[in-house]
């Protein structure tokens, strides 16, 4: 993932001609279940020795947000801490009604913007 994120940064710099990159803000939703400090830490080793070496990544964590096709429920989903699991487990029951939920929020990985010097 992060790699394609770095081709797609690069790509857009070189449609600016630009000198250097000098940010990427990006939005992660939770449920990519992308691990923030792996994204960083490859993001700095696939920057390097380009014009993005040096640059600023911030990250913006967005929750996972659920809506229920019976009740009309629209909001934060429901976890599950099952010790088996070793972290809290997303459920994809309704909080209100307990019924079946659609994933509408938290699965995206975009790339908010990008500071270019140019």
């Amino acid at each position: 993932m992060t790699s394609q994120i770095v081709k797609s940064v690069l790509e857009e710099a070189k449609k600016h001609n630009a000198k250097r990159v000098d940010g990427v803000h990006l939005v992660i939703g939770k449920l990519t279940f992308l691990g923030l400090e792996q994204v960083r830490f490859a993001y700095e080793v696939l920057v390097k020795d380009s014009i993005m070496e040096g640059s600023k990544l911030y990250i913006e964590e967005k929750d996972g947000v659920v809506r229920c096709s019976n009740c009309g429920y629209e909001g934060c989903l429901k976890y599950e801490d099952n010790p088996m699991y070793h972290v809290p487990t997303p459920t994809l029951n309704c909080p209100k009604c307990r019924g079946v939920v659609k994933i509408v929020g938290g699965k995206e990985c975009t790339i908010k913007s990008v500071k270019l010097a140019i």
